[in-house]
């Protein structure tokens, strides 16, 4: 028993931290786009850490439940139904068996996450189950769902504790312009000091081209001192390539392994969701910072998320609050 897909949504795909250990191999990392959010999805649920989700993108899927479940939606506001009736995100869902989730246009943000109690049935391939497209790797038979895909779940888990406590604010995606913290180099040398400056004062904006492999800016020419192309070394989630246009590229979950175009910078971990959830035409300013300061921000985060943790196995205060009924009672027994 598991979900079937009635309609897939856009880049609708299996996902999870990605095919680490494989880039000297030539087999892109994948994985989710927007780490934060998976992982919320799954510490929602008391999931592994790595836990399979489904990610989609602009347009999210249709699925029909064949049994009961418990569900969390992170990411973007993609203003989700159960059965036509609106659904919260960022919490744990009680999901019965025939019900039908279904999502409208992106609110904010512009990529969802779903997460499943237990997880679902889908094999590791090479350490993942992440989703890689180009080559038909892993995830659901290689591809993006279809319609009339089923799914079966990996296990059955109706029960968490303190159930009504498992909700959390939603992140914001909806800043006018996103200032992206980025560390200069790995080529950061290669440009000029004028190049530098634009790259760091100007702002730009994200164009049609931005998929999973990455995001194309249009603004102001970056300057290089001499040539953009330099002997191909390896590429990170975030790197930033200048060719010889000027123009800057991030690489993202699906980017290729190497790269043979300057790297004036990196996106910082912390910031990567920013740039995921943005969409076409949205403002991006980048800001320098130390790679102290950018390990600094990801020890942070990961204290935020042990304190979500936390927060999601307390007592609901609702509960504990008694309600006017129950006063009124305690205050009769006093009496007699």
């Amino acid at each position: 028993m598991g979900i079937r897909i009635i309609k897939p949504g856009f880049m609708t795909t299996v996902q999870d931290s990605g095919r680490n250990g494989y880039q000297s191999q030539g087999f892109s990392v994948s994985g989710v786009m927007d780490v934060r959010s998976f992982r919320i999805a799954n510490l929602l649920l008391d999931n592994p850490e790595n836990e399979a989700v489904l990610e989609f993108s602009l347009v999210g899927p249709t699925l029909a439940f064949t049994q009961d479940t418990i569900i969390a939606i992170t990411g973007g506001d993609f203003q989700p139904t159960i059965n036509g009736e609106p659904a919260a995100m960022y919490t744990a869902l009680y999901i019965h068996g025939g019900d039908v989730l279904a999502f409208g246009g992106a609110r904010t943000g512009s990529r969802g996450y779903i997460s499943f109690s237990g997880g679902l049935k889908i094999p590791e391939v090479m350490g993942s189950r992440s989703t890689n497209v180009k080559v038909g790797l892993g995830g659901f038979k290689g591809r993006q769902l279809q319609a009339d895909d089923y799914i079966p779940f990996r296990s059955k888990r109706l029960y968490l504790p303190h159930f009504l406590s498992r909700k959390l604010p939603a992140d914001d995606f909806d800043q006018d312009v996103a200032v992206l913290r980025v560390v200069l180099g790995p080529q950061a040398h290669h440009f000029t000091e004028e190049g530098l400056q634009t790259f760091l004062r100007e702002t730009y904006t994200v164009t049609k081209d931005f998929d999973r492999m990455g995001c194309r800016l249009d603004g102001p020419s970056i300057a290089h001192k001499d040539k953009a192309d330099i002997i191909s070394d390896a590429t990170v989630f975030g790197a930033i390539q200048v060719p010889a246009h000027g123009k800057p590229i991030v690489l993202l979950a699906d980017r290729q392994t190497t790269g043979g175009y300057t790297k004036i910078a990196a996106v910082i971990s912390v910031d990567i969701p920013k740039l995921v959830q943005r969409k076409m035409n949205h403002s991006i300013n980048f800001e320098t910072v130390s790679i102290e300061e950018a390990q600094d921000l990801l020890r942070k985060e990961a204290a935020e998320l042990e304190q979500m943790r936390s927060r999601i196995h307390q007592p609901c205060p609702e509960v504990l609050t008694r309600r006017p009924t129950a006063k009124r009672l305690a205050a009769l027994f006093e009496q007699g």
